[in-house]
């Protein structure tokens, strides 16, 4: 079982971070804009609870932008090393897509799918098993249901 407070930060160290809720799901999502922000073929987001997300030093930059999907979102980086700590969205929804390599312990990540698959760069392989979807689900309970199924927390 993972314990609980989550910790991590940026890559200088400079911003410092935890969660105290065990994480609501965990995935890959292969958007256009995950690949630009992480300069990689696609990105595993730890979607956790916003108010379960405190910073314990530092204070971050944050940009906003749109989403493929058209939504407003917005980012908190390190103003110094640049590197990406987590993401919401305008109007908030309650949830945060944390950076899951910024976590200090990465060894429990699992992504239970992949998400934008439209835009996945050709030479990536699916796992098989795993939950698929060409654009961003409309319900995302599917997903939250086999990550609580790994019994992680």
């Amino acid at each position: 079982m993972v314990k609980l407070p989550l910790v991590g930060g940026c890559q200088c160290g400079a911003l410092r971070y935890e969660v105290s809720v065990a994480p609501v799901m965990v995935y890959n999502c292969h958007c256009t804009n995950c690949q630009k922000i992480g300069g990689g073929a696609f990105s595993t987001p730890v979607t956790i609870v916003e108010a379960a997300f405190a910073f314990t030093q530092g204070k971050p930059a944050q940009i906003d932008w749109t989403s493929d999907a058209g939504t407003r979102r917005w980012g908190w980086f390190c103003g110094d090393c640049g590197s990406r700590i987590a993401h919401g969205q305008t109007p908030s929804k309650g949830v945060l897509s944390l950076r899951g390599g910024t976590l200090d312990d990465t060894s429990w990540i699992e992504p239970v799918g992949d998400i934008w698959l439209r835009s996945k760069q050709p030479w990536i392989e699916i796992p098989e098993g795993g939950l698929t979807f060409e654009k961003g689900p409309t319900d995302y309970a599917p997903i939250i249901a086999k990550f609580r199924a790994q019994g992680r927390f």
